[in-house]
């Protein structure tokens, strides 16, 4: 309740008017009892037709001002949850664009997207309900049982009598559902994922004809949510048939004691009608406040998966107050680096890393598969921050920088190119947004996109579906290396980005960058050799250590792993040329 409070405090005017509407509507709900007994005994019983209307006039005016107090209590009730969770899902994103790596590993990204999402409106919901019923139903038991004591003392036991009982019902269901709550929010993590990765990973699923397997993982889940889901709604359903009950149990209760006193003349039928209604909206108003009870336990493991989003501690902070410019750009240097991922430094995937590049110089790396390349790259822009040693940017540690700024130095591309939804002309602006047309058709033409972009009717204004889908992979890399171009970076990244190229484009791009990168520093991750053959310094990586490092010739005589990588993959793409 503190986490859905802090976002409500925000909007002072709107609690008060939410409040006032709440006493306005209490107020005269209870009024029209109290008009309905002198109707019955000043008009009806009296057969006094004048009195008879007064109170019908008046009982007409008490509804439609309470039906004035409840739409102002309802929209005051709307605007301040539809607000809440619109900062609560801004913040939440917010929080999200400082996380790592490791804190997405941490939570994952389906149980993300589900806490954003269904938490965040099982709060919306529960508080919708806090601001009205929340605030009406202690106002009206309390009002209703001032008010039973007024019109009958000597009958007040009964309505008593039934309070324990409802108490009782309320703490059984409301200790029942919360484990149950805890089960159907984490399974509904395990649906969200594997729709997931079903989508993103239908052609994957559809070449090995797993279709079937894929379905029975899901209908199991999704079963295990419904049988949770079913005990959980069964729980919550049992309230209001036993509150009914009850309720029905203490009406005739009241009337089978209001006999005596009614015959003896010591109570009125107007008054004992007023005492029914009184006690009724006691008891009503205690089952309204245990729905708020049944729905806390939900509500609670919401917030508290909520809370943990926001809490979660942040390993790659922004230092906001870091170093924002260098006399110097482009200059890089690795002095000693050991790098393990978090939980796991008993196993370093890097050890002792030590290089150096200089603007207009091209660096690359390679190795066989798990060999540290990409874990090493990813230590610059510090996707990860090193264990051990320190990464100098422009000499100065990369851990020093104002985050964001140290990454406006760097153009990172990715193996797995991802592109967002919107035109082409969006995606290469989104690392310059004031990059006018000229820059886009020059970056396009560096990275060979400009021709199969030129070829679509609607050009760099064609709309991309989501992730690029309506693209091969070989054009989403050339995307995304026009995208890094247009930034015009000082440290260029290539993360193995030439992967899904043939061998011809290949060539002819990393010519083309060469003209455009003459004063960037450039790293290239690659698995093919002829696509670092012409690197100022190839470095070669095998478990985390470099085993060598020169120019393309200069390891071929020196180091029998490049040796062997190079003379298979060249012998390969003769025969394949042939």
């Amino acid at each position: 309740m503190n986490y859905i409070w802090s976002y409500l405090k925000k909007y002072p005017r709107w609690l008060v008017l939410d409040l006032v509407g709440a006493i306005f509507f209490v107020v005269v709900n209870l009024g029209l009892p109290t008009v309905l007994a002198r109707m019955i005994d000043e008009g009806i019983n009296s057969r006094d037709t004048e009195r008879l209307y007064f109170w019908a006039m008046m009982m007409l005016v008490v509804i439609v001002l309470g039906t004035l107090g409840r739409i102002v209590l309802s929209y005051a009730a709307s605007k301040l949850t539809t607000s809440m969770v619109r900062d609560m899902r801004n913040d939440l994103y917010a929080k999200l664009q400082e996380y790592s790596h490791h804190e997405y590993e941490q939570i994952g990204v389906s149980s993300l997207v589900t806490r954003m999402t269904s938490d965040a409106f099982v709060l919306m919901q529960f508080a919708e309900q806090v601001l009205k019923l929340g605030v009406i139903t202690p106002l009206m038991m309390f009002s209703s049982v001032m008010m039973i004591f007024l019109t009958s003392p000597s009958m007040a036991w009964i309505v008593a009598l039934a309070m324990p009982f409802l108490a009782m019902v309320v703490w059984y269901v409301a200790v029942k559902t919360r484990p149950l709550s805890e089960k159907q929010q984490k399974t509904l993590d395990k649906i969200n994922q594997y729709a997931r990765e079903n989508l993103t990973g239908l052609r994957v699923i559809r070449a090995f004809a797993r279709e079937g397997f894929q379905e029975e993982r899901f209908a199991e889940q999704n079963n295990l949510y419904a049988q949770n889901s079913n005990r959980l709604f069964k729980l919550t359903g049992l309230t209001e048939p036993l509150f009914v009950q009850i309720i029905i149990a203490m009406i005739v209760s009241i009337v089978w004691f209001a006999l005596a006193p009614l015959g003896r003349g010591d109570l009125q039928i107007g008054d004992l009608v007023a005492f029914i209604e009184y006690s009724f909206h006691a008891l009503l108003s205690f089952l309204l406040l245990s729905n708020l009870f049944t729905m806390y336990p939900r509500t609670a493991v919401s917030s508290e998966r909520l809370k943990e989003v926001m809490e979660m501690p942040i390993s790659i902070h922004p230092n906001e107050d870091g170093v924002t410019d260098t006399k110097t750009k482009g200059y890089l240097e690795f002095d000693n680096v050991t790098f393990a991922y978090p939980g796991e430094t008993e196993n370093p995937v890097l050890h002792n890393i030590s290089f150096k590049a200089k603007p207009g110089e091209t660096i690359a790396f390679i190795g066989s598969t798990g060999s540290g390349k990409s874990s090493l790259v990813q230590l610059i822009p510090r996707f990860y921050d090193v264990t051990l040693g320190k990464i100098l940017v422009d000499g100065v540690d990369v851990r020093s920088y104002n985050l964001k700024a140290l990454r406006q130095k760097i153009g990172f591309i990715p193996q797995k190119a991802l592109l967002f939804t919107g035109t082409i002309a969006e995606n290469l602006r989104y690392g310059k947004e004031d990059a006018s047309h000229e820059e886009l058709h020059q970056a396009a033409d560096v990275a060979q996109a400009r021709e199969f972009i030129e070829s679509k009717e609607e050009q760099f204004e064609t709309h991309l579906a989501e992730g690029g889908s309506n693209l091969s992979g070989g054009q989403k890399q050339r995307l995304s290396i026009a995208r890094a171009v247009v930034k015009e970076p000082a440290i260029y990244i290539f993360d193995d980005s030439f992967s899904a190229l043939d061998y011809k484009t290949d060539a002819i791009l990393r010519r083309r960058l060469k003209e455009v990168t003459e004063n960037a520093t450039v790293l290239i991750v690659a698995q093919r050799v002829g696509t670092i053959m012409d690197a100022d310094q190839i470095i070669v990586l095998d478990k985390g250590e470099i085993i060598g490092r020169g120019t393309h010739e200069e390891l071929m005589k020196s180091n029998s792993i490049y040796r062997e990588i190079a003379n298979s993959q060249l012998n390969s793409q003769s025969l394949a040329e042939e």
